[in-house]
């Protein structure tokens, strides 16, 4: 079976997402922030799986821009936890590349299956 680079990239990004939860909560005592963090960035993956499972293209497209929406989500809490102190430079530009590629991938994803679509409809 051939591996699919989205479901992975969200797959392992999860991962890192739940570890720097665990950072946030025990070594600075960051409740709130983390939370929202946890809640978005394992949302991605979570969203990728139910579209490889999707019943038509429209269904996979819109599973894919919600993950989408939850990377952007996933970005905005990173931001906010680096301009805030809570994580350093080297830890937000490494996570904070991995939630960008993955938005790309998303976006690339959503076009393709879009412009297919929209072939498809109009043929």
């Amino acid at each position: 079976m051939k591996e699919n680079a989205i479901v992975t990239k969200s797959y392992a990004f999860a991962i890192r997402i739940v570890k720097l939860f665990e950072y946030l909560k025990n070594e600075k005592h960051e409740y709130v922030l983390a939370k929202q963090l946890l809640r978005s960035g394992t949302s991605i993956g979570a969203n990728v799986e139910e579209g490889v499972a999707a019943q038509s293209t429209v269904d996979f497209v819109h599973k894919l821009s919600i993950a989408r929406k939850e990377a952007r989500e996933s970005s905005y809490w990173l931001r906010l936890l680096h301009d805030t102190g809570y994580i350093k430079q080297n830890q937000f530009e490494s996570i904070h590349a991995d939630c960008e590629e993955i938005i790309k991938i998303l976006n690339s994803i959503i076009i393709t299956s879009k412009a297919k679509l929209d072939k498809k409809t109009n043929s």
